[in-house]
């Protein structure tokens, strides 16, 4: 009988303003990967990746198991750049397929966290809704009530190398206690439903104004964010993404306020937080 798997994954943010390399959410926007064991090796998919060993699925593959005998048919809504986690996703699409065909109960979070380089996207990506990473573990709740998500993607994609570049090796300790604060009140506010706490909860000074040169129109829907309806607004990973964060009454209209922003020179999606993580089936 021929083996034949389609693994889901979705899209990701990680950072959430204050919380750089700790926090993420997940998105509803997925990755979908068919892995078909034809006898022979083949990458098949319309978007503009690797089709040979060095695209990323495949490579998490092979931390697992011997890809040759197997086609990947992949598509995707998640954009391939902007900060939305397409890669996380990627990785843990391949070490899902290779742990559940192979069944070698792997310990596919450390093992995406290690081709990653950082645990906060993959973490959402594998458990969905919000993820708090730290100390080599991973704590997931659920978003509150009544929060949603519109996102702001340019066309023009900033490289994840250049914004790492643009970080200071040292911060103030001002920025430091700013941060902890911040980060402190938007668990809270997210835990509580409690949306002026979000808001508050939402400001960074570690990581978005020292990339805010790279993208200046992101940075200034950031600023603006509240003016035009939203509870706030926050970089994407490493951007240019702008994820807009809105309570759902007022969603549509801000979604429309954001779309005569951007109209030019980014896409405006409105985009549920998502509460399931990546799941695997057998076809």
């Amino acid at each position: 009988m021929t083996r034949r798997r389609l693994v889901r994954v979705p899209a990701s943010s990680a950072n959430l303003g204050p919380g750089f390399d700790v926090l993420a959410a997940a998105l509803a926007l997925r990755l979908e990967v068919e892995v078909v064991e034809t006898g022979a090796f083949a990458v098949e998919t319309e978007l503009a990746i690797a089709r040979d060993r060095r695209n990323l699925v495949v490579r998490a593959f092979e931390r697992l198991a011997p890809a040759d005998r197997f086609t990947f048919k992949i598509a995707s809504r998640i954009p391939l750049s902007g900060g939305l986690g397409s890669s996380a996703a990627a990785i843990v699409a391949g070490l899902m397929a290779a742990d559940h065909l192979f069944e070698l109960d792997a310990d596919v979070l450390a093992l995406a966290t290690e081709l990653e380089g950082h645990p906060d996207n993959v973490a959402a990506a594998l458990h969905g809704g919000f993820v708090v990473c730290a100390d080599g573990r991973v704590d997931r709740f659920e978003a509150p009530t009544g929060l949603e998500a519109v996102l702001v993607v340019p066309g023009e994609p900033v490289r994840t190398s250049e914004a790492r570049a643009a970080l200071p090796a040292q911060v103030p300790m001002a920025d430091a206690v700013h941060n902890v604060a911040h980060a402190a009140l938007l668990a809270l506010g997210l835990a509580r439903g409690d949306w002026d706490l979000l808001a508050r909860g939402l400001d960074d000074r570690l990581h978005q104004p020292h990339r805010a040169h790279l993208y200046p129109r992101s940075a200034e829907l950031v600023r603006d964010a509240r003016a035009l309806g939203a509870l706030g607004a926050t970089i994407s990973g490493a951007g240019p993404t702008v994820l807009v964060w809105t309570h759902y009454e007022q969603t549509a209209a801000v979604a429309q306020r954001l779309r005569e922003r951007a109209d030019g020179w980014a896409e405006v999606l409105r985009v549920p937080f998502e509460p399931q993580g990546a799941d695997v089936s057998a076809l």
